[in-house]
């Protein structure tokens, strides 16, 4: 079946939407006007989407929020084991501790402020405070665990605890 020259097959409109520069579905001009359910005055789709000053000043308080750390976690036939980049990090300024199988690393990277500089022209390194807070995907022994700082990566060896299969229990 041979396609009119202005119908749009589901792709073009996804490409459309993908593609229109000015930030609307592709389906719709900007100069269009979209009427309110309620029948108030036809706005742009442009005006349609803005609601607020607070959606275009997401990135307040940002700093506030402690960054994050990376992990790898993964297991042996009879440990568990946590390693987390800490490069720049003194075994001071670092917290580990574990409750209930939940394993918590944080502290603070210090350093990276300089007071002289009059304008950063990239900024990709995060400083200051960071926390992450791990469930440890299988029960460990909390007595007995190893932390080690080498070489920037804080490497946290638990022992697993036996695992004893569950009893059948019969019903009568």
């Amino acid at each position: 079946m041979a396609r009119k020259q202005d119908e749009m097959s589901l792709d073009d409109e996804l490409t459309a939407a993908f593609l229109s520069e000015e930030g609307n579905s592709g389906l719709v001009a900007d100069e269009e006007m979209v009427d309110a359910p309620d029948n108030t005055p036809a706005t742009t789709i442009e005006e349609s989407y803005v609601e607020d000053d607070a959606a275009d000043n997401w990135e307040e308080g940002l700093d506030e929020l402690p960054g994050q750390l990376a992990v790898d976690v993964y297991e042996t036939a009879t440990k568990l084991i946590v390693k987390a980049r800490t490069a720049g990090i003194e075994r001071k300024d670092l917290d580990v501790s574990i409750t209930d199988n939940t394993l918590t690393i944080s502290g603070v990277l210090s350093g990276g402020e300089d007071d002289k500089a009059t304008q950063w022209h990239i900024q990709e390194c995060y400083w200051g405070e960071f926390s992450r807070t791990i469930a440890l995907p299988v029960q460990v022994k909390e007595d007995g665990v190893e932390a080690v700082l080498k070489d920037g990566v804080l490497t946290i060896t638990f022992e697993k605890e036996r695992v004893v299969e569950a009893k059948r229990i019969p019903i009568n």
